[in-house]
């Protein structure tokens, strides 16, 4: 479909999302920009973590937020067998922590962490902590949507990092 000649959807492409099409899809999601978490949890061969941008607050009472790792995860298992886990909010200096997660789930050498009273990996310096029990877990397609109920959360001062269109940039305000 075209709108050749509308002025404001001149250069609009509309396509029907399907295999075909998969690539043009998720750079079009990738136009929405999000924050980058690290999410963590406890797991038979110690602490995990994960990288995601799919996290929501879900509703302030009860305290619910939300993310959704990928069911093609080799990390899948782990965080949805119903344990504890942290979502971490970077700050926009920590690009490369989020690297580190990306590709390694134990990148916890040389890190400043510690385990909370659940076992549930801390890692300090984010700018904001939801400390979680798992509340419940939906279908989301390819992803599951993992439902936290907040039980702790830590705060503190700075910018996010934020991710858009393949790439890590940071907010300013107006």
């Amino acid at each position: 479909m075209s709108y050749e000649g509308h002025p404001t959807m001149s250069a609009l492409e509309i396509f029907e999302p399907t295999g075909a099409t998969s690539r043009a899809f998720r750079s079009a999601l990738g136009r929405f920009g999000t924050g980058v978490t690290v999410v963590t949890t406890a797991s038979k061969n110690g602490p995990m973590g994960f990288t995601a941008n799919s996290f929501a607050s879900v509703s302030l009472d009860p305290p619910l937020v939300l993310w959704c790792p990928a069911r093609a995860s080799s990390r899948f298992e782990e965080y949805t067998d119903g344990s504890p886990f942290a979502i971490h909010v970077l700050g926009e200096a920590q690009e490369d922590l989020a690297d580190a997660f990306v590709k390694e789930p134990d990148a916890f050498d040389g890190l400043d962490w510690y385990a909370d009273q659940d076992g549930t990996p801390i890692i300090n310096d984010a700018i904001a902590r939801f400390s979680c029990t798992s509340h419940a877990y939906h279908d989301g397609g390819d992803h599951i949507i993992a439902v936290g109920l907040v039980r702790e959360v830590a705060l503190r001062a700075g910018a996010p990092l934020l991710f858009s269109s393949g790439g890590y940039g940071s907010f300013t305000a107006r």
